[in-house]
């Protein structure tokens, strides 16, 4: 399916407000649960504008590496530093705030409200203005609000939402409703996205579109993205470079061309070994 937008569509553009230093800096980190260890001294980088990807078998720690980002974990030893910043200093929401979205697995939309609106949410960090301001609707509020929508609209033009913008999310494809998931993200204006499982559970054609939108958001927008998936067709399509873990522990960090060969890599994800990796991991690799 060929992807066009409107002529005119304009966002937010991260490309000249990152640094030249690596956007995510993990040193040794590991953590752990009662005595369980869901990462084990796992050390690795992400450069401004890079599409890093983060595979390994279930249990294997990616998701848990995403919550050390994000805040929701913190490192019981080693430090990430996201942004230039100590991840373990900062909430989830202060690290939000600093510029980083994240998509989930499961979808968590509201699907009672229009795709307008659920895409609006992801701007409720950019509406400063005070609750008597916007129950008195103010000048300045009601600019914001103008300001905000135009985000929002060229979001949907973005990732081709125009023919359900006024549709109840709850009523669409589960497709449609994960690019909606990836538009509010997006809403939030990141400079670091974190994608977990943005293909999972869907058609090919679907996949299709979404790889495109995901190459879109890096080369357009030149937001910085970490990706953890299951579909490694995708993965090595895609990524710039790849993080494999298995047990907590990193087993291969390069270009996809090198990692989708490495002995390593064939035994701890495939389960044994095979001339033609890509087309192995496609076959086998499920969710």
């Amino acid at each position: 399916m060929a992807i066009t937008r409107p002529l005119g569509t304009a966002l937010p553009s991260t490309q000249d407000a990152l640094p030249d230093e690596p956007v995510v800096v993990a040193d040794d980190v590991s953590l752990g649960f009662a005595g369980v260890t869901a990462v084990s001294h796992v050390s690795y980088e992400v450069q401004p504008r890079e599409l890093f990807a983060i595979v390994g078998p279930n249990g294997a720690g990616k998701t848990s590496n995403f919550n050390l980002i994000s805040g929701v974990y913190r490192a019981t030893s080693g430090s990430v530093c996201v942004l230039g910043r100590d991840a373990a200093t900062m909430s989830p929401p202060e690290i939000a705030r600093m510029g980083v979205a994240r998509t989930f697995q499961n979808i968590e939309l509201f699907e009672n409200l229009s795709v307008v609106d659920n895409l609006m949410l992801g701007r409720q960090q950019h509406m400063s203005y005070s609750t008597v301001a916007a129950m008195l609707r103010t000048p300045a509020v009601r600019r914001a609000e103008v300001a905000n929508r135009q985000v929002v609209e060229a979001i949907v033009d973005f990732l081709d939402l125009q023919p359900h913008r006024a549709s109840l999310v709850g009523m669409l494809p589960y497709g449609v409703q994960k690019r909606i998931e990836l538009g509010r993200a997006l809403a939030m204006e990141p400079k670091l996205l974190l994608l977990d499982e943005p293909v999972a559970g869907m058609n090919l054609e679907e996949t299709e579109d979404m790889a495109r939108f995901i190459l879109d958001i890096r080369d357009e927008l030149g937001i910085t993205i970490i990706m953890v998936e299951h579909d490694m067709g995708l993965v090595m399509d895609l990524a710039d470079r790849v993080l494999v873990l298995d047990f907590g522990e990193v087993i291969a960090n390069d270009v996809p061309s090198v990692v989708q060969r490495d002995p390593a890599v064939i035994h701890a994800y495939l389960g044994g070994s095979g001339e033609d990796v890509e087309d192995a991991a496609v076959a086998k690799v499920t969710g």
